[in-house]
């Protein structure tokens, strides 16, 4: 991953198993020395450094990091319940000038179909992430 290279996007942290209205977006960036995770009020969520990171990509496209001893659960979009993205979200990532690029069609056409490319999105994530340093199988 470059030095001087930036990537951020809105994905969804799901904080329980079954209440898919706890799915909640977060802007994560990605910069080579901070991994930076925010909540629809735009508060810190978490940032580490992405070397401190470990994780994997499920089969379904969950990105399970673990950060300091705390699991988070990631995924390309939330539920029909989960709250959409706040204005504040979106003006942060447009601000940022360093959104990620859609995978396209790279997940393939179930993926596509039925996920919206979710699980592309985040394998994605999980490649960005392993190129910045983070321990990911």
């Amino acid at each position: 991953m470059s030095t001087d290279t930036a990537h951020s996007g809105i994905v969804h942290w799901r904080r329980s198993l079954w209440n898919g209205a706890r799915c909640e977006p977060v802007v994560v960036t990605l910069r080579p020395d901070s991994l930076h995770l925010r909540d629809r009020s735009l508060g810190t969520v978490v940032q580490v450094d992405p070397r401190a990171v470990t994780g994997r990509l499920t089969r379904i496209g969950t990105l399970v990091l673990t950060i300091d001893e705390r699991r988070y659960a990631l995924v390309g979009r939330g539920a029909s319940l989960s709250p959409a993205p706040s204005a504040d979200q979106q003006r942060a990532l447009h601000d940022s000038g360093h959104v990620a690029p859609s995978p396209g069609a790279a997940g393939g056409a179930v993926d596509q179909l039925f996920n919206g490319g979710a699980a592309a999105r985040m394998r994605d994530w999980h490649a960005r992430l392993a190129a910045a340093g983070a321990r990911l199988s």
